[in-house]
């Protein structure tokens, strides 16, 4: 049921939406006013491509200057080259000289030459360089954040803080991007996100599993899209999140082996070996850790009864221990059928195990805040995770420089089972068993056509099929057996055939780039509750098109336009009626009658380089439908008058987010950097929900009607600095700060963390020793008001406490710059001249 706002908040939202209108309406006309007024003079364009002479690929940032000669204004014009090699420089008619840069190739300087007509230079080849290879300093390194007008791309090698870390900790430094205590990760504030590696699903029953289990010296980049084209999966209303796995890519046998350590105990071990010859490539990466993440989380209650006066106060104090070991290797290989054939397998093995005791100690008050008992709940919980992934990728390229074809599949199962042992003091003993079999097989076909010298037309198609089933029981003992508590006990099995394909086509004329696609996705959802023989099957598909527009400002400036519509589906503990029973008061309940909820996406970018400066601005708006989100309401009143409280998620209402998302980098001196990013958002939910309990106290079925309609202005920022210092020491500091945010049944407070690292280089640059602090304060929690009909709770939960680790780095038959040069990925789409990954 959907009610109308009142008119006051109506007029704030249309008043709040006007100004950000005029904002936007205002920058546009400045910026296109600036390009006019710098365009009263004729220009010439002039185009070519640079590539590198050897592997004949394109080479994208390279710098190319024309220098005025013989003029009396010695204003020199340049460019930077696109993901295809290719450049457009506009500039007035008259004799220049021409020279293009790039890191280690040999700089190219052309003759003088007079031009008075727009002309195509054609393809310039650069030679690699060994010497200045050898002589990179500070100057060529790259920044820790990549902007691009599409995405931004994170270097995770540049991030010292996050050294015997996890690949969840590197998320959490991305700009945009948050990782909060459960391990969930949003983005711009949004959980509606699709996480990817390599450009594939992930393979694991949970997600935010799967990300503690991966070191982060096994990543090499993450790839942050907001708004993103027909080519990508349509999953994922907020954008998609890719992370790039480490890969060689230098002739004969390179790579590194880092070790570390660390309290709360944090000691691991990982290696990346690459053996290349012209004929293939040989690469693996091995790590192990074994690591202690103790956490702690309060929950003060206050109840009410179905008049709202108070009837009894509970505190909880959870405290737990997070044991485990973690083993992930992967071993692949590249098989240069021939020049343009390409041929890649790799196979991807994960193992984790863990204990995670846990105590829990419950407090309670009667009405008038005086002391009536106490409780203690123990939690002896273990797990062990198995996973395995195949992947083959074969690329064709043809010819022409971009036209090629690919083929990607995967074929993965993974294996979850908890076990865990209950001991309670009013309850009695209880067991829970957990068990989750997930089972993913995906094949895709891509082409790609280069029209022209900037036309591109791309089309594909994709089949991605999952199977998962989930046994969940609870289990309590009457004195002499075991008997099975039907009310937490199910087998859930969860079907999900989706086949897509896509078109897209793109074009550049003189300083306009238009992209415009349209994709086509088959759902068929099978939600199937074997125990309870509750059979639910959905089946729908949608076309979902995307548009983007571009316009080059002058000097170094790009403004973009762009649209497309999204879909999110709910898997896993969304769907899953019985998923946990860790506290018997306070329930998390999955609906296995979820819907998709479908997004509309548009977002005006402007991307400015000035000088050391690289700035990019966003204003994005998404538009919801069904959104689904979580609501508490009293699932039944205990006989002390205890309410136990149920959690589950709904497709609520529409919702409407807007925000403006600004990243900058800035390097004021060769020894110090900074990047920041800065997001403010608007969220509104529009929605109330009706619900029925019974009190065995009044002996009366209560009836609750929540208004869940809410507003909310938040923000968050990150601010990341690194600066070398005496002795070749490099000193990195990561702070971040999260804006009170309000939801439908309360509010999330502000959090404000920070993490620290040290490192330097040893052994004529081959070795580095890196000491970092993660979570400096120890403030990294959640905290949360929660305030409803039945209850107000303020909960404050730390997955983590502060943790210091110290690591050692050697890198064999490689600098630390060759890490930095020429690494593209492998499969499917990601080999330079599709920077994008499959989808």
């Amino acid at each position: 049921m959907i009610r109308k706002l009142p008119l006051r908040l109506e007029l704030i939202a249309m008043k709040t939406s006007s100004i950000a209108l005029a904002i936007c309406l205002f920058s546009f006309c400045f910026l296109m006013g600036q390009t006019q007024r710098n365009n009263t003079v004729t220009k010439v364009i002039l185009t070519g491509k640079v590539r590198d002479k050897l592997a004949k690929s394109p080479l994208e940032y390279a710098t190319v200057t024309f220098i005025p000669v013989n003029s009396q204004k010695k204003q020199k014009s340049w460019g930077v080259t696109d993901g295809l090699g290719n450049f457009s420089i506009e500039l007035i008619p008259g004799n220049y000289s021409m020279s293009v840069e790039f890191i280690s190739f040999k700089t190219i300087q052309l003759p003088e030459k007079t031009y008075t007509k727009n002309e195509d230079l054609g393809i310039i080849n650069m030679e690699s360089d060994a010497t200045k290879l050898k002589e990179v300093t500070i100057k060529s390194e790259k920044s820790a954040v990549e902007i691009k007008l599409d995405k931004r791309i994170y270097n995770v090698s540049k991030d010292l803080t996050v050294k015997g870390g996890t690949a969840s900790d590197v998320l959490d430094n991305v700009p945009s991007v948050a990782v909060d205590v459960e391990g969930n990760v949003t983005l711009r504030g949004s959980d509606n996100v699709r996480i990817l590696i390599n450009g594939r699903p992930i393979n694991g029953n949970s997600i935010s599993d799967v990300l503690r289990q991966i070191p982060a010296d096994a990543l090499d980049k993450i790839e942050v899209v907001t708004n993103p084209s027909a080519r990508y999966d349509a999953e994922g209303g907020s954008g998609i999140i890719n992370i790039l796995l480490k890969q060689g890519k230098n002739q004969g046998v390179d790579g590194s082996i880092s070790v570390n350590t660390g309290t709360p105990a944090n000691h691991g071990f990982n290696s990346n070996i690459n053996y290349k010859t012209a004929q293939f490539n040989l690469f693996n990466t091995l790590g192990y850790s074994y690591r202690n993440s103790p956490g702690n989380s309060t929950l003060s209650t206050q109840n009410f009864d179905s008049n709202r006066q108070p009837s009894n106060f509970i505190h909880e104090q959870h405290n737990n221990e997070n044991w485990t070991k973690n083993f992930n290797y992967t071993v692949g290989t590249d098989w240069f059928l021939t020049k343009s054939l390409v041929w890649s397998n790799a196979v991807n093995y994960r193992k984790s195990t863990g204990e995670n005791p846990e105590l829990v100690n419950y407090t309670y008050y009667d009405a008038n805040g005086n002391f009536t008992n106490v409780r203690n709940r123990t939690n002896e919980q273990t797990n062990e995770s198995n996973s395995i992934e195949y992947t083959s990728a074969w690329v064709q390229k043809f010819a022409k420089d971009g036209h090629r074809l690919s083929f990607d599949a995967a074929f993965s199962s993974s294996l979850d089972n908890t076990r865990a042992q209950i001991s309670d003091t009013q309850l009695g003993p209880q067991r829970t068993i957990n068990n989750q079999n997930q089972s993913r097989n995906f094949a895709q076909l891509n082409y790609i056509l280069p029209l022209g010298n900037n036309g591109q037309f791309e089309a594909g198609y994709k089949a991605d099929y999952n199977r998962q089933l989930t046994q969940y029981q609870v289990d309590e003992f009457d004195g002499s057996n075991w008997i099975p508590n039907i009310n937490f006990t199910n087998t859930v099995e969860y079907l999900e055939k989706i086949n897509a394909a896509f078109l897209q086509a793109g074009n550049k004329y003189k300083k306009i780039s238009f992209q415009a696609g349209i994709r086509f996705e088959d759902s068929n959802i099978d939600v199937n509750l074997l125990g309870t023989n509750s059979y639910t099957k959905k089946h729908y598909n949608n076309f979902f098109p995307s548009a983007l527009v571009s316009y080059e400002l002058a000097n170094q400036n790009t403004i973009s336009l762009s649209y497309s519509k999204r879909i999110n589906r709910p898997r896993g503990r969304f769907l899953n009626p019985f998923s946990n029973y860790s506290s018997n008061i306070s329930i998390f309940q999955g609906n296995p009658n979820l819907n998709p909820t479908l997004t509309d996406a548009i977002e005006l970018t402007h991307l400015q380089k000035i000088g050391a400066v690289t700035l990019t601005s966003s204003a994005y708006y998404n538009f919801t439908q069904n959104s689904f989100q979580p609501v508490r309401t009293v699932k039944e009143i205990l006989p002390d008058g205890t309410p136990v409280i149920l959690t589950t998620p709904i497709n609520l209402a529409n919702e409407y987010r807007m925000g403006l998302d600004v990243t900058c980098n800035y390097a004021p001196y060769k020894w110090w950097k900074i990047n920041g990013n800065v997001n403010v958002f608007r969220n509104e939910i529009k929605g109330d929900y009706n619900y029925t309990y019974f009190d065995p106290i009044q002996n009366q079925n209560v009836n609750i009607y929540q208004n869940l309609n809410f507003q909310t202005f938040s923000w968050f920022s990150r601010i990341n600095s690194k600066i070398t210092l005496p002795y070749g020491i490099d000193w990195q500091t990561n702070i971040s700060y999260n804006a009170p945010q309000k939801n439908a049944q309360g509010t999330s407070k502000g959090v404000l963390s920070a993490n620290l690292a040290f490192s330097k280089d040893l052994l004529k640059d081959r070795a580095t020793l890196s000491l970092s602090v993660n979570d400096v304060f120890n403030t990294r929690k959640r905290l949360m008001i929660v305030d409803v009909p039945s209850t107000y709770s303020d909960i404050a939960m730390q997955w983590r406490v502060r943790q210091i680790t110290l690591t050692f780095t050697y890198r064999f038959n490689k600098q630390k710059t060759d890490k930095e040069r020429d690494k593209k990925p492998r499969t499917g789409g990601q080999d330079g001249n599709d920077a994008d990954f499959p989808g």
